[in-house]
C-alpha cells in the first residue's frame, strides 16, 4: 500500500513537471519579446532592504543616473532598495529603465521609477536571470545579500567559461566587497582553483565616475549586442 502511494505520487509530479513546461516555455517568450527590443543595458544589483539616504541607496542612483546619460537603459530586479534607486536614476535621466520582477513570498514590490511598458513578471529565478545575462552590456553590483551573490557568480562564471561574451562586472563599495575579494585571492586563487586570469573578470571601485569610464572603455570600438 505504501508502495503504491510512493508511486502515485511521483506520478503527479511528473505530471505537473510536464505541464509546467508550458509555463516556463511563455515566461522565456514573453521575456525575449520584450526584451529584445529595448536596446544596450547595464544591470544594477544590490540589497533590497537598504532605502534612500543609505550611502549605497544614494550612490546607485547616481550611478544609475550617469550610466544612462551615457546612453545605455538600466535593468534591476524591479524591487526596493538598490532596485528602486537604480530606476530612480534612470527615471531622473529621462533613460530607459526596466524592472525584472519575480514573485517573492516578502521584500518584492514593483518600484514607482519603472517604465511603464518595461515591468516584467517572472515566476522562474532561472528564467529572469537569463534576461540579466542575455540582454546586459554590464553588470554593477552595489552591496547586497545571497541574491546579490548568486547573480555575480553565475554571470563570472558563464563569463569564465566561455559560454557568454566577456562584459564588465564592476563591483562598488571597497569597504564591502575587500573581504570577498581577498579571500577569492588568498583562498580560491592559492588553492588553484581559479586563474590568475580570472581576477580579471571583476573590477572594484567607489565611485560613479569610475563605473562610467569601466562601461565606456570596454565597449570602445565594439559592436553593442545581446550576449548570447
Amino acid at each position: 500500500m505504501r508502495k503504491e502511494q510512493h508511486s502515485k505520487g511521483w506520478n503527479e509530479i511528473k505530471t505537473n513537471d510536464s505541464w509546467a513546461i508550458f509555463k516556463i516555455m511563455g515566461e522565456f517568450v514573453n521575456g525575449f519579446e520584450k526584451m529584445s527590443v529595448i536596446g544596450p543595458c547595464v544591470s544594477i544589483f544590490g540589497s533590497a532592504r537598504v532605502r534612500p539616504g543609505n550611502k549605497y541607496y544614494d550612490l546607485a542612483v547616481n550611478i544609475s543616473k550617469r550610466i544612462s546619460e551615457a546612453g545605455y537603459g538600466i535593468i534591476t530586479g524591479g524591487g526596493p532598495g538598490i532596485m528602486e534607486a537604480g530606476n530612480r536614476g534612470a527615471n531622473l535621466a529621462g533613460g530607459t529603465s526596466v524592472g525584472l520582477n519575480i514573485d517573492l513570498p516578502f521584500e518584492q514590490h514593483d518600484n514607482p521609477y519603472i517604465d511603464d511598458d518595461k515591468s516584467l513578471d517572472f515566476d522562474y529565478f532561472f528564467v529572469r536571470k537569463v534576461m540579466f545575462v542575455k540582454y546586459s552590456q554590464g553588470f554593477v553590483v552595489m552591496p547586497g545579500g545571497f541574491g546579490t551573490l548568486d547573480e555575480l557568480f553565475e554571470a563570472i562564471t558563464l563569463i569564465q567559461t566561455h559560454k557568454i561574451h566577456t562584459f564588465p562586472i564592476i563591483l562598488v563599495g571597497t569597504d564591502f566587497w575587500k573581504g570577498l575579494i581577498d579571500w577569492i585571492k588568498n583562498t580560491m586563487l592559492e588553492a588553484g582553483n581559479i586563474s590568475p586570469r580570472d581576477l580579471d573578470l571583476i573590477k572594484l571601485v567607489d565611485t560613479e565616475d569610475e563605473v562610467v569610464e569601466i562601461i565606456d572603455a570596454f565597449y570602445k570600438g565594439r559592436t553593442l549586442s545581446p550576449n548570447f
